[in-house]
């Protein structure tokens, strides 16, 4: 590279200060130096560009890597859950075909779902409204304005 020690560089100003002029010397720096902010930023942009583009094929391969590993997983999964059917199916129908007699028996279908039929809306404290009633313990939301009606003082005439 190009190696500018301080006695280069005042050699430099010293031709540029003979050859240009000392009233045209600050634009001609201005100028210089705004073209050497443009290049180092040009440069930046494009290292920051190669940065982000060898990143971008590392997480391509790890997403790969990721992929795979997920696939082996799942074929994993796969062939597990189909040996265990086959077991479960082998275990079932060998129990439910004969009984403790030596008998065929067909087992009984599991019972239907019922709903327990609860409705939260409706659901019911273990106090009883009266004692919510005496102890002051509000049973229905009440208004801005109709919480400063019932609690507003009263007038004595």
């Amino acid at each position: 590279m190009i190696d500018l020690g301080i006695s280069k560089l005042v050699m430099i100003g010293a031709v540029a200060l003979i050859v240009i002029g000392p009233e045209k010397l600050p634009r001609v720096a201005r100028t210089v130096g705004t073209l050497l902010g443009k290049a180092q930023r040009y440069v930046s942009d494009v290292k920051a560009e190669v940065s982000r583009s060898m990143e971008l094929d590392e997480l391509k391969r790890m997403k790969d890597s990721v992929v795979s590993a997920a696939k082996d997983v799942s074929q994993s999964m796969q062939t597990s859950a189909s040996e265990f059917e086959k077991t479960w199916a082998d275990a079932t129908s060998v129990a439910s075909e004969t009984g403790s007699d030596g008998r065929i028996t067909i087992p009984e279908p599991a019972p239907e779902y019922r709903h327990p039929k609860k409705n939260w809306r409706l659901k019911q404290g273990a106090t009883p409204n009266w004692f919510k009633a005496r102890a002051g313990v509000r049973t229905k939301a009440l208004s801005g304005a109709a919480r400063v009606a019932r609690f507003r003082p009263t007038r004595f005439n």
